[in-house]
């Protein structure tokens, strides 16, 4: 397959999801025109130029680095069409109106390039009747392609081919959208609202008409709804209120006008509270208020009898939160179907209309069981797909309670499962030879496109054959040193995984990398930190440590401490490549190793940062002394390092964490030479291939540092200057001033002449001393009692 390249795009259309198209386009390095109506007042190009920059005020943030934004362009469609020429992609993302889309196609056709690949951002609409506008040349290289908001963040995009859409093209924007946009690609069927939305919203529409059956509040059903059904927390109102409930009517809509025969269809109506909503122009998260306000610190949900707001206080009944705690699937299901309780009578009913809708429509909605699944968990963020949740609880068993319930007239529909589902023979719907596909009645295997050979664990669905997580060369409770097995010719660099609660960092986990690191010396190209599941770590186990704090033994800590320190020197000094491959948060001491290996490998959604100052610590893992080394470095010289080290002095006070990885680049935990992955289920591939190249290309490790210059008692004093007036004008407190003071001087190098040259163990010495002296002091033990109970930090 010849590479698809994207030199240059263009999104048509400015508003809330084309522009953050635009921005996640810049994300993955390809620079943008964003075009949009010419601005009937001021420049042209105004309404495209506003919405750019209103980029920098949504949260959660579309750019990865706020800087990129300079790689979009405004344009509008009177004068800058030409532009379109030289664009390799375009993104149609305007209304969700065919007659617009239609008129706008006309308008830009004669001005892109035949060779240009053209995609749709419809929720929803026909991508054959959108293809059928194009001139006959254009048609082939059109196609659909669903982004879900905020497109950044949201994994799936789904993508949908036409009869006419040049096969090659197709596979090439998959691979494009996997691997430089990191998405999971879902192909979807060219039928109303595809796949995510028309489960999706079809699931919210039978938990709202089961929920007023049964006359359950919003607030009550978003509890019943959310983390408790392994779903996303905002579950089913609070989602449609971050929708936008004129977004959701619309999808309601197009489902109603577009699906007349659909057995459910007398369900495709917005209820009269969210057509009264949308009459008065609360719209949800975008208004301020929707089912939910919050007009301060209190959350309000909307009291449809009353028609006011009132506390949102629902909860799920007690007797279900025990249900809920079964943990085998179907006799969690049995319990709930068999018991009054309302909440639990409820809970089967959504399951029960949603199992029976994937079914009846699967053959023409998708391709396979495993799309459906993948759709809903990647799209609206739950755990685990419909399909998946019915294998998981017995085929047989749910098949025969929904039928029961169809029978009996209790489902919202009368229509019978289609034979497939109630085959005696069926079991499973997910195995090892593939998801069982309605259309074809056969097993499809997963996409044998090359990009998918770089996720060397993609996600997986329940019943299929998991991928082997490689053979093992040491292991413990507290890590795993191991060859992956499961690539070709990949076992020549080993891999290192944490097993403590989120991949903290204990006495034992270093003791193991040690070990790793040796064994990697040994017999390996190198070795790369890599774990299971997200996060990387969240640093330092502290819970480890409390025993020896409470009996004030702060000589065992200095020596667990020093072990850190020399676990990290031994990651930096290694005489193979060591690569920290980094997905999720990487905090404290997950940093810190971060900093010390080689290289960094890094998905984009790595979230970086040294916080110990929010315990009343510093840094005491290496941390600090790489950021003093680094200023040095990155000087080379005296003359400017306090330039340098007052912006690293501020990240680590302020315990600054990177919303991306591209910004921890910036704030100085990755380095020019680091990779950051837009799909973090590459990062793996790529930190081995890494290894490798470096380990065939002479790799051979750093020199220790004979001397560097610090800035000395000079430093100190301008970093003393500036607390001082913080502390003094009550920004800071005085345990604050203590910690501040502490890091300065270690940093800074100590009380020594400035531009001395010290070498790395004496920052490192700094770095112990200081931390212990400040674990000694009861502010910052108190700091460390409520962070361990609570979860949040103390300021005292």
């Amino acid at each position: 397959m010849a590479n698809f390249i994207v030199r240059r795009a263009a999104v048509l259309g400015a508003g809330v999801m084309g522009a953050q198209i635009a921005a996640h386009l810049v994300n993955a390095r390809v620079p943008v025109v964003l075009f949009d109506l010419a601005a009937k007042e001021g420049p042209k190009d105004g309404i495209a130029r506003k919405a750019i920059d209103g980029l920098g005020r949504l949260s959660p943030a579309p750019l990865a680095e706020t800087r990129e934004v300079v790689h979009i362009r405004a344009a509008d469609y009177d004068d800058d069409l030409e532009q379109l020429r030289s664009c390799d992609l375009v993104i149609e993302a305007i209304a969700e109106r065919m007659d617009l889309k239609l008129d706008l196609y006309r308008r830009v056709g004669p001005f892109l390039r035949e060779d240009a690949v053209i995609a749709s951002n419809t929720s929803g609409l026909s991508i054959g009747a959108l293809a059928d506008s194009l001139p006959p040349a254009l048609r082939r290289r059109f196609c659909g392609v669903h982004f879900f908001n905020p497109p950044r963040y949201m994994h799936l995009v789904e993508l949908i081919g036409t009869p006419s859409s040049d096969a090659q093209m197709l596979d090439g924007l998959e691979t494009f959208l996997t691997s430089a946009l990191g998405k999971g690609v879902v192909r979807a069927k060219d039928t109303p609202n595809f796949i995510a939305n028309r489960y999706g919203i079809f699931s919210m529409l039978a938990t709202m008409a089961n929920a007023e059956k049964l006359g359950l509040g919003f607030d009550v059903v978003d509890d019943l709804t959310g983390t408790r059904l392994g779903r996303a927390k905002s579950a089913t109102f609070r989602t449609a209120d971050v929708v936008g409930l004129d977004t959701m009517a619309h999808v309601i809509r197009t489902m109603a006008d577009t699906l007349p025969d659909d057995p459910w269809h007398a369900y495709f109506k917005s209820p009269p509270w969210l057509a009264a909503l949308i009459q008065k122009g609360a719209l949800g998260q975008k208004t301020r208020a929707g089912v939910y306000s919050k007009p301060g610190k209190d959350i309000l949900v909307l009291d449809v009898a009353r028609q006011e707001y009132v506390p949102a206080t629902g909860t799920a009944s007690p007797r279900v939160k025990e249900l809920l705690k079964i943990k085998a699937p179907g006799e969690r299901f049995a319990a709930l179907r068999a018991d009054a309780d309302p909440h639990a009578q409820f809970l089967w009913a959504i399951h029960r209309d949603l199992f029976h809708y994937c079914a009846y429509h699967l053959a023409a909605v998708a391709d396979n069981a495993r799309d459906v699944d993948l759709a809903l968990r990647w799209g609206f963020g739950w755990s685990t797909g419909p399909f998946e949740i019915w294998q998981a609880a017995g085929w047989q068993q749910i098949a025969g309670w929904v039928d029961e319930d169809i029978r009996g007239g209790r489902a919202l529909s009368g229509a019978p499962l289609p034979a497939w589902a109630v085959d005696p023979g069926r079991s499973v719907v997910h195995a090892t030879q593939g998801s069982y596909s309605a259309a074809r009645d056969a097993w499809i295997p997963r996409s044998s496109l090359p990009v998918y050979g770089r996720q060397l664990f993609p996600p997986q669905v329940l019943g299929e054959k998991p991928a082997a997580r490689g053979t093992a060369l040491m292991e413990n409770d507290a890590v795993r040193l191991w060859v992956d097995t499961n690539e070709p010719g990949g076992d020549d660099v080993a891999i290192l995984s944490f097993k403590t609660k989120m991949n903290t960092i204990s006495d034992a986990v270093l003791d193991g990398m040690q070990q790793a690191i040796a064994t990697a010396e040994e017999r390996f190209k190198g070795l790369v930190i890599w774990q299971t599941d997200e996060p990387f770590s969240l640093g330092a186990d502290l819970a480890s440590l409390a025993p020896a704090l409470m009996q004030g033994r702060f000589d065992l800590i200095e020596k667990v401490v020093d072990k850190f320190q020399r676990t990290a020197m031994a990651l930096k000094y290694a005489q193979v490549p060591t690569i920290a491959a980094v997905r999720g948060m990487a905090l404290g001491g997950g940093c810190e190793f971060t900093l010390h290996c080689a290289r960094a490998v890094a998905a984009l959604e790595s979230y970086i940062g040294l916080v110990e100052v929010g315990v009343g610590l510093l840094p005491a893992g290496g941390g600090c002394k790489e950021l003093a080394l680094r200023a040095a470095q990155e000087t080379r010289g005296n003359a400017y390092i306090l330039d340098f080290l007052r912006g690293y002095f501020q990240t680590v006070a302020t315990a600054t964490v990177s919303k991306s990885a591209e910004e921890a680049r910036t704030l100085g935990f990755l380095r020019a030479g680091d990779s950051v992955a837009m799909n973090a289920h590459e990062v793996l591939w790529l930190a081995k291939r890494t290894a490798r190249a470096m380990y065939d290309t002479g790799y051979r490790a750093p020199l220790r540092s004979a001397g560097f210059p610090v800035l000395g008692a000079s430093g100190i004093a301008t970093i003393e200057a500036q607390l001082v007036n913080m502390r003094d004008g009550g920004f800071i407190s005085a345990h604050d001033f203590a910690v501040g003071m502490a890091l300065a001087e270690t940093l800074c190098g100590g009380f020594v002449d400035a531009g001395s040259l010290v070498d790395e163990q004496w920052v490192l010495d700094l770095e112990r001393r200081h931390f212990i002296a400040l674990l000694k002091n009861p502010l910052t033990q108190a700091r460390i009692k409520h962070t361990l109970e609570t979860g949040k930090p103390l300021r005292n």
